[in-house]
């Protein structure tokens, strides 16, 4: 097993040897703005000889983010925000914003606003939050994210865990994470967390670790093995990707991810439409090309490796793109704020710069109940 006593952090970009001073210069004008964390394990990824490198474009703040586009908050999470760091959106599904901390930044965020206004987003009370939990039998599921659930130390988030195990109606606790991708040291390192997993994740109440590989390169050997720890720990791995330009929107790099996380027994959960979040514009695909790439991307893998959905997290539910024509694009709700929305279908007409739903303004059918079939993805 390989071990590593500690890992090194980044906070300013005049840290990283790597950057010109002419670099380091022009870049504070983002991280004045935008917040900036990495470590050394996944700089070490990161060719710093290719200006275009994915890996760099994942941490390392670009220039274009100051383009005026997007919003603090995309998806309105303030909508179904009941308080401060819990959202319940769908009724089945309470979401923990446990901690605004991440191992690392990624530049196309979706929760910036969580690194700038930080007190009054992550949740603070937690018996409040427990007790709404405990008064909405409808909730199986909890999720608990950030931030990054596994920044957590180990000893409070299995306070948190031993809680919700004692809501009889609480079936499923997801962590959110990307600690997998970015520091895997931190479960290698730490035993104990390996143990709570596998105390909690039991017979018929799992824990599902979701995490976030965006490209093939995160996949070393160092990552495998903490997959692999997880999953000896008893619990389910999903993988959560955003479709985002210069990082994953090549089929064939996107294909290749798909392939690598089912050989590694991850099953690809979600490909997400990049979300319209402020200084996002150059991380985004639109739609309809990424609907294209999707498909592509499936075609050139297995059954196991396509089960990942195209999705955006809009405010009113996760919206899927499920197909395309010359002249029409269809989307279902894979699941809808509003529960009778839940399966809806849609189709409009095809506007190939929309990325986001709300681009979207002449719609041709609305079917909420009978879904013709031969309008499927062919996927």
């Amino acid at each position: 097993m390989t071990k590593r006593t500690s890992v090194k952090y980044f906070t300013k970009v005049n840290q990283l040897n790597q950057l010109s001073e002419q670099e380091k210069n022009e870049l504070k004008k983002i991280t004045d703005k935008f917040a900036f964390r990495a470590n050394d394990y996944y700089l070490s990824l990161i060719d710093w000889n290719d200006p275009d490198d994915p890996i760099r474009r994942i941490v390392i703040p670009s220039l274009q983010e100051l383009d005026e586009w997007g919003r603090l908050d995309p998806s309105n999470e303030k909508t179904y925000t009941v308080m401060p760091g819990l959202q319940h959106k769908y009724h089945s599904v309470v979401v923990f914003l446990v901690t605004n901390k991440c191992d690392s930044l990624c530049r196309y965020c979706f929760r910036k606003r969580l690194f700038i206004e930080s007190e009054t987003e992550y949740l603070q009370d937690w018996d409040a939050a427990y007790q709404y939990v405990r008064e909405h039998p409808e909730i199986t599921n909890a999720l608990l994210t950030g931030g990054d659930a596994l920044m957590l130390p180990t000893p409070k988030l299995e306070e948190i865990i031993a809680t919700l195990r004692e809501i009889k109606h609480v079936k499923i606790i997801r962590l959110g994470t990307r600690i997998p991708a970015y520091n895997p040291y931190r479960i290698i390192d730490d035993p104990t967390l390996l143990k709570v997993i596998e105390k909690y994740s039991i017979k018929r109440k799992k824990i599902y670790i979701m995490t976030h590989f965006v490209h093939p390169r995160e996949l070393t050997d160092v990552a495998v093995e903490g997959v692999n720890l997880l999953q000896k720990a008893n619990a389910k791995l999903a993988n959560q990707t955003p479709l985002t330009r210069g990082l994953n929107d090549d089929p064939k790099v996107l294909a290749e991810l798909l392939a690598r996380l089912s050989f590694i027994g991850v099953i690809p959960y979600y490909i997400f439409q990049c979300r319209p979040a402020l200084g996002n514009k150059a991380y985004t695909v639109p739609i309809e090309q990424g609907y294209e790439i999707v498909r592509q991307a499936k075609s050139q893998v297995s059954g196991l490796a396509k089960r990942a959905r195209y999705t955006m997290s809009h405010t009113s539910g996760k919206i899927e793109i499920v197909g395309k024509t010359k002249d029409k694009v269809y989307f279902r709700y894979h699941r809808a704020f509003r529960d009778k929305d839940s399966g809806r279908f849609m189709v409009f007409k095809s506007n190939p710069n929309a990325c986001w739903f709300d681009d979207y303004d002449e719609l041709l059918q609305d079917d909420p109940i009978n879904t013709p079939h031969l309008m499927h993805s062919p996927d």
